[in-house]
């Protein structure tokens, strides 16, 4: 963490939601870079290859690893276990299922900057 500032990482296979969001979390005044995935596997090689992600944003429905997937990819390493991971999609369905699987928030789609805002700060304070 750059002085309380956030490194975010962003995933959702949509890129219209994927600019809409990093537009929304570089207005926070705690986030200072958003790194970009398009699916759950392109996810885990920035983990790899970035150790300083402070905290994940993470679609559910995407093509070769979806959120759920990836999230028991990552409640599974050791080296990245801890890292609190929100999950955004339109099915409320899969609320309970991610929840189960490690998630540490929830937001439903289409993500508002301010609900999005309040729950990265109430995780990482």
């Amino acid at each position: 963490m750059v002085d309380n500032k956030l490194k975010v990482l962003a995933v959702d296979d949509d890129m219209i939601n994927l600019k809409l969001l990093k537009v929304m979390l570089m207005k926070a005044p705690n986030v200072y870079q958003v790194v970009e995935a398009k699916n759950g596997a392109d996810a885990i090689g920035v983990l790899k290859a970035q150790d300083d992600i402070d905290i994940i944003l993470l679609d559910i429905i995407m093509p070769v690893m979806g959120g759920i997937e990836m999230l028991k990819a990552i409640r599974a390493d050791e080296s990245l276990r801890q890292l609190p991971v929100i999950i955004l999609t339109t099915d409320e369905t899969k609320k309970t299922e991610a929840l189960e699987c490690g998630a540490n928030g929830f937001l439903m789609k289409p993500v508002r900057e301010k609900d999005v805002i309040a729950k990265i700060s109430q995780l990482t304070i």
